[in-house]
Formats: structure tokens, sequence, C-alpha cells
């Protein structure tokens, strides 16, 4: 294993006052510039630690990259996908640092990942042995949760084995009374929204809806007058499409692994989601007559107001986004943009919200409700969520309306400032 150190501690609050705005975002001519689109990223620095690990049974690897530590905290999912890098274990780590601190939590930011097949025989096998070598981030400093090939009660099954509470272990040593804690924090996990789903699967969905619906805002559009296509409908990009539907936004475009199902009109959300299998594909047996079916990238390049790339890192990539016809782009994946493609974007006046504010609300929440600031009733967690996910949204967008500041900049922004104010505090956990 290979060790780096870099200190860095703290904790405290969220990011800018919300900002209204309303009207056209413009198309932006290149020569109106006079600075780059993009800046120096403030957390494009060194990661606090690293662990590099090789499965002794099948030689599979895998790494962990704790960005940030705040108050000797740090929380970031697990992948498993076939071709996983350090370089993208360690870009997701910097992303979930940036994420923490443009909501103002009181952990710093990580990511694991293994290079193997989720559905090859004897993955959750190596999940435990890679868990099981990291045993001691666990006990004490990382919480982790599900990512891409990794299922939250894979999770589960692998921590009971291992004789830990849950994935969020780290954390709970920091309540007086745990047991207490543990109890609150999965009756709170257990809590259903209005349509019986489990509000810890949807809720961040819910909150890349809310991004959209914000930025949608921006554009002066309503929502019944708003178009809507996004690319995966697993956790993330199928609870956007769930929410965004009920808000009245029509959802003309949704991608999976098999390819793009368009209709001008708007697609049946409830029941093509109703259709999916465990790996988040739609049985295509179930597709109305009149749902066009199209190449799995066509999603990228439909007619919409705006795009949502809620599958796989790098999807949009400079060579990918001249033909991209969406007004703005908000981004659920993580990672979904190269730093070149959202410079192109932005030359054609096309924003992109960032990864680290849109699809943020699964963490924000998880953290909520760790700290007791939001309970059991799921209208107090959207509520929460709305109006911080609204409130950075429009503060972007209006940067981006009135001086051409790219909304990833102005995120970042708020994120350090945060990130500032955190340095010395600890969390509190009742």
């Amino acid at each position: 294993m290979t060790l780096t150190h870099n200190p860095g501690d703290g904790r405290t609050p969220l990011g800018p006052s919300p900002v209204s705005g309303t009207g056209t975002v413009p198309r932006i001519d290149v020569a109106q510039r006079t600075e780059p689109y993009t800046r120096t990223d403030p957390f494009d620095r060194p990661a606090a630690h690293e662990v590099a690990w090789t499965d002794p049974v099948t030689g599979a690897r895998g790494w962990l990259v704790v960005h940030t530590l705040v108050g000797g905290l740090t929380t970031g999912g697990t992948r498993m996908r076939s071709g996983c890098t350090r370089d993208e274990v360690a870009d997701l780590a910097r992303c979930m640092a940036t994420k923490t601190a443009a909501f103002g939590l009181p952990v710093g930011g990580a990511k694991a990942g293994v290079d193997l097949d989720p559905r090859s025989p004897g993955a959750l096998g190596v999940l435990e042995r890679f868990f099981a070598d990291l045993r001691p981030w666990l006990e004490r400093s990382w919480v982790t949760a599900e990512d891409l090939g990794v299922a939250q009660s894979d999770l589960d099954v692998v921590f009971t084995r291992l004789g830990l509470d849950q994935s969020f272990h780290a954390a709970m040593l920091r309540s007086p009374d745990p047991a207490a804690t543990l109890a609150r924090v999965r009756e709170g996990l257990a809590a259903r929204d209005g349509d019986g789903l489990p509000l810890g699967d949807v809720i961040g969905g819910y909150g890349v809806a809310q991004a959209c619906l914000g930025a949608a805002a921006a554009l002066g559009s309503d929502p019944e007058r708003t178009t809507v296509a996004i690319q995966g409908i697993g956790t993330m990009g199928g609870g956007a499409a769930w929410y965004l539907h009920e808000a009245g936004v029509r959802v003309t475009a949704i991608a999976d692994a098999a390819g793009t199902l368009f209709h001008p009109r708007g697609l049946d959300i409830p029941a093509l989601l109703a259709a999916r299998d465990h790996y988040g594909e739609i049985d295509r047996a179930t597709v109305p007559a009149d749902v066009e079916v199209l190449p799995r990238d066509a999603v990228l390049t439909v007619p919409v107001d705006i795009l949502v790339p809620a599958a796989v890192s790098y999807a949009l990539r400079e060579e990918s986004v001249a033909d991209v016809s969406a007004r703005v782009v908000v981004e659920a994946a993580n990672s979904a943009t190269t730093p070149a493609a959202e410079e192109r974007l932005a030359v054609r006046g096309i924003p992109v919200v960032p990864d680290f504010v849109a699809n943020a609300g699964a963490a924000a929440w998880a953290w909520w409700l760790l700290q007791g600031q939001v309970g059991t009733d799921p209208q107090d967690s959207f509520n929460r969520l709305r109006t911080e996910m609204r409130g950075k949204v429009a503060h972007m967008m209006d940067a981006w309306r009135t001086d051409h500041t790219v909304p990833r900049r102005s995120a970042w922004g708020f994120a350090a400032a945060n990130l500032e104010a955190l340095a010395g505090r600890e969390i509190t956990i009742p």
C-alpha cells in the first residue's frame, strides 16, 4: 500500500445566499471574453491520503483516495467497474471534496474504486476483501456509500460480514450514544416519500430535478414548457426523471445501455422506470410503438432545453459536443463533462451546472440526517434540499447571465469559502 499525506481538518455551513434571476441565458461570442472560461480549481491539490490495493485472490486492483479530511472524517462512495483507474478515483475524490464543501458539510471528500466487472463471479468477495484491508479507515475516518456497480444492499451485506454496523460506522463514533443515533438514522433511512419510494433511493435524483428546475427558471421557462433528455436511468437518472415528470416537465428522451428512447411530446416515465431491470435497462418489449428507438449516444444531441448526463464519467468529450443542442447541461453523473468539452460548450453559450452541486443531494441529505437536522418526515428533507439547490443554481446562472462566469467557477468560489470556514471544526452528531 502506498500512502501520501497532506494534512487538513475542520467544519461548518452552506453556500451563498440564494440569488434569484430570470430571463434568457445568452449564447456567448468567445470574443466577448477577457478571461479564460475556467480558472484553476482550488481543490486541485494533492490528496491527503492514497491507498493502492491488489486482491490476493483475483489480482483485481483497487484504490482509496482521501482528498480532504474535516474533523478527522471523510466521505465518498465505492464504485466497481472494469477499467476503473487510480486517476479516475482521484478525480472523483476531488469532486467529492468539492461537493461536501459546496454544501458546507462538516466532512471531507474521498472515493474508492475497484477495477472489476461487478457482474463477474466472486465480485462481492472481492469487495469484502477490499473493505477488510481498509477496515482501519472504515472504523475511524471513512464513511462510504453506493456508487457505480455497487448497490447499498451489497455494502450492507459486506459490512455485516465484517462486523460493522453500517457503511457510516465511522460517523457513529462521534455520537455520545451510538446505539440511539444508529436507530434514529435507520428510521430516517427507512422513510418513504408520498409515492412510497424509499427516501434514500430517490433524494439524489430529487436534487438533480431541482437543479434542472432551477436552470429552467433561469431560462425563463415554466416546467410545462421545459424539455429534458436524460442519459442513464439508474438511481440518480431515474430519480431525476421521476421528479421532473411529477413537476410537469416533459422528459422527451432517456437512454440506457441498449439505446435512446425518444418521444417529442414526452415519455411515460413511470411506466418505463417500472420496466427497468437490476442494471437500469428497460425491457424493450414494454416500450410503446410510438416511441422512437435511437442509438445510445443520440440522447446527447436530441433537441431539448436541458441535457442531464447521469450515466458515466466523461460522457461529454470535446469531440462530441458540437452537436449538443440543449440550452443547459446539468451534470448528474460525476465528472460527466471533460474540461475541454465544458469550455467548448461555454463558447457556444451552453452553461454546465457542475456535478458537485447538481448531484450532491444524497450526500447532503445523509449528513443532515446524521446531524439530526432532518428526520423521518420526507417533506422536511425535500424542502431543505429544494431551497439549497435552487439557491445555488440561481447564483451560478445569474453570474453566467450577467458576466459570463461559467457555473463551475462560481461554485468553486462558494465551495472554497465554505472549506476555509470549516477549518478547525468537528462534527456534532446527537
